[in-house]
C-alpha cells in the first residue's frame, strides 16, 4: 500500500497549483467526472483530479481491498475487529433479504421488531394509543449522539411529510433544553421516547427523570406515556416502562448508524410507516449500488477517493458541507459525528499508529446563509477548504418557485466562483467603473480579488423525499466505510 500512496503523492507534486479550469479544455470533462445512482448525481469535475490521478486513486482502493471488505460487511463477517462484531446497519433496511450472523439468519428478528415499531407508530398516529389526556399531540425523543442526531436531522429534512404528532428532540444535559421543550407541552398528551441502548447514558437518564417528574406533577401513572429504545429490559422495567413499549436492536448496529431501526421510532411516528419504508428503500437502493457498481462508477467510493485526495494527499484539513436545502440544516452536524467519530482515530486496525492523518474536520451550514457568514474565508482565505454542495432541482413550496430558482442559482454560482475566481484585472475594471483611480483604485482592487482554483463537488437530486434522504444518508455511511478501509481504520 505504501507504494500506491507514494505514487499518488508524486502525481500530486506534478499537478499541484495547476488550474482546475484548464482540465475543462477537454470538452467531456463534466460528463466523465459525473456519476449517478438513480436520480442522484455526483459531479466532481471541479477538482484537480485528472485521469492519471483517478487511476491511482482507484488503484489505492483496490490495493486496500475495498471490494472484499465491502462484501464481508454485507455478509455479516465480524469486520469490527476491535469489538469482534459484525457491522450490519444495512440489514435494518434490507427487509426482504437474508443476512446470516454466526450461522443464524438475523432478518426474522429485524422484521419482527420493525413490525412492532410500525404497529406502535400507527397506534400513536391513529389515537389507538392515547395519553391520559387523550390523543398524543407531541412526542419527545430523549437521546444523545447517535440516538439523537440522525432522527433529529431526518425529522427536519422530512417535515413536509410529517402528518403525525409534533416531534421534539432533547439531547443536552443542560437543563435549558428540556425546560424549554417541556414548557410548551401538555404532559397528558405527550409521549416520551427514551433512546439509550444500555439505559445508562447519564445525559439521557437525567433528562428522562426530569421528564418523568414533570409528568408526575399532573399524571398518576407517568411511565405509561413512556417508550424506550433499549436492550436493557431490566432497567427500562425498573423505570416503569412496559416491555411492549421497549424496542431493542442488536450489537451489530453502531449508534451513529442506527437511525434506520428503532432509534428512528420518533421519525416513524412523525412521517408514518409508509414514508419511513420509503426512507429505508432509498438506503437499500444505495446499498445495492455500493455493493455492485465498479469502483470508478461507485458513488460512495468516489466520494471517499475525492476526500482522500483533498485531505491525505493535498493536505486540506477540513471539508465544508454546504446543503442548499434549508431542511438539511442539521446534515453537517450529523455528518460531523458520522465521519469524525468513525474515522477520527489515530490507531490502525492492527493496533499500530496510523501512518498518515486520519479523517478531516467536517463542518458547514446551509446556503445561502453561509454566504453571508464564512464564504469570505472559503473564497479569499489563505487555506483551501474543499466544498461539498448539495442541491435539489425542486422544492416543496409550489407557490415559492422563484425562491427555489434563486437558491439553485446561488449554489451553482458559488461553485463556479470557487473555480474561476476574480482576477486583479477584473477587480481594477470594477473599481474604475466606480470612479476610482491611481493608488486608491489599486488598493481597493486588491481587496476584491479572489484566486479561484478552489475545489468543490456537487450532489444534486430531484427533490428531498424520504427515498432521496435514504439514498443520501446511506451514501455518506458507505463513503465513511470506504475511506476507513483505505486508511486502515476500524470505522
Amino acid at each position: 500500500m505504501s507504494s500506491r500512496w507514494k505514487l499518488l503523492e508524486s502525481h500530486h507534486a506534478k499537478v499541484d497549483g495547476r488550474s482546475i479550469l484548464s482540465l475543462f479544455d477537454e470538452g467531456d470533462r463534466a460528463a466523465r467526472y459525473t456519476a449517478r445512482q438513480g436520480d442522484l448525481v455526483f459531479d466532481f469535475s471541479k477538482t484537480n483530479i485528472d485521469d492519471d490521478g483517478m487511476e491511482l486513486l482507484v488503484a489505492l482502493a483496490e490495493g486496500a481491498d475495498v471490494a472484499g471488505r465491502r462484501e464481508a460487511m454485507f455478509s455479516g463477517v465480524p469486520i469490527n475487529e476491535t469489538e469482534g462484531r459484525a457491522v450490519l446497519h444495512t440489514a435494518l433496511r434490507n427487509l426482504d433479504g437474508t443476512v446470516v450472523v454466526g450461522g443464524v439468519d438475523v432478518m426474522p428478528e429485524v422484521r419482527a421488531t420493525y413490525a412492532r415499531m410500525s404497529g406502535f407508530a400507527d397506534a400513536v398516529r391513529s389515537g389507538a394509543f392515547q395519553g391520559q389526556g387523550g390523543r398524543i399531540t407531541d412526542v419527545v425523543n430523549i437521546g444523545i449522539g447517535g440516538s439523537d442526531l440522525g432522527p433529529a436531522m431526518a425529522a427536519i429534512a422530512l417535515s413536509p411529510y410529517a402528518d403525525g404528532p409534533r416531534t421534539h428532540f432533547v439531547s443536552n444535559v443542560d437543563g435549558a433544553q428540556i425546560a424549554e421543550t417541556l414548557a410548551t407541552l401538555d404532559p397528558a398528551t405527550t409521549l416520551v421516547i427514551v433512546a439509550s441502548k444500555t439505559f445508562t447514558t447519564i445525559e439521557t437518564l437525567t433528562n428522562a427523570e426530569t421528564a418523568r417528574r414533570w409528568m408526575a406533577k399532573t399524571l398518576t401513572t407517568p411511565a405509561e406515556q413512556f417508550a424506550a429504545v433499549s436492550t436493557a429490559l431490566d432497567k427500562t422495567g425498573a423505570f416503569g416502562i412496559a416491555p411492549e413499549r421497549v424496542f431493542g436492536f442488536e450489537d451489530w448496529v453502531g449508534g451513529r448508524y442506527s437511525m434506520w431501526g428503532p432509534i428512528g421510532l420518533a421519525l416513524m411516528i412523525a412521517i408514518g410507516p409508509e414514508n419511513f419504508a420509503r426512507f429505508l428503500a432509498g438506503g437499500a437502493a444505495m446499498d445495492a449500488h455500493f455493493r455492485t457498481a465498479p469502483l470508478r462508477e461507485n458513488l460512495p467510493v468516489l466520494l471517499a477517493l475525492v476526500g482522500i485526495w483533498h485531505h491525505q494527499i493535498c493536505g486540506h484539513p477540513s471539508r465544508a458541507v454546504l446543503p442548499y436545502d434549508q431542511r438539511l440544516s442539521r446534515l453537517p452536524a450529523y455528518l460531523q459525528q458520522l465521519e469524525m467519530e468513525s474515522n477520527g482515530k489515530r490507531v490502525a486496525i492492527d493496533g499500530t499508529d496510523l501512518p498518515r492523518v486520519s479523517g478531516p474536520i467536517v463542518w458547514g451550514e446551509p446556503g445561502t446563509n453561509g454566504q453571508h457568514a464564512f464564504y469570505q474565508l472559503i473564497h479569499q482565505g489563505t487555506g483551501i477548504v474543499p466544498c461539498e454542495f448539495l442541491v435539489a432541482a425542486k422544492g416543496h413550496e409550489p407557490d415559492l418557485v422563484h425562491h427555489h430558482r434563486l437558491l439553485v442559482a446561488n449554489c451553482l454560482a458559488q461553485s463556479e466562483a470557487l473555480l474561476r475566481g476574480r482576477s486583479l484585472e477584473v477587480a481594477r475594471d470594477m473599481m474604475a467603473a466606480k470612479g476610482l483611480s491611481g493608488a486608491e483604485l489599486e488598493r481597493q482592487a486588491r481587496h476584491r480579488v479572489f484566486p479561484g482554483n478552489r475545489p468543490s463537488t456537487t450532489l444534486a437530486y430531484p427533490q428531498l423525499t424520504p427515498f432521496t434522504l435514504g439514498q443520501i444518508i446511506a451514501l455518506y455511511e458507505h463513503r465513511v466505510f470506504a475511506e476507513g478501509v483505505i486508511l486502515g481504520i476500524n470505522s
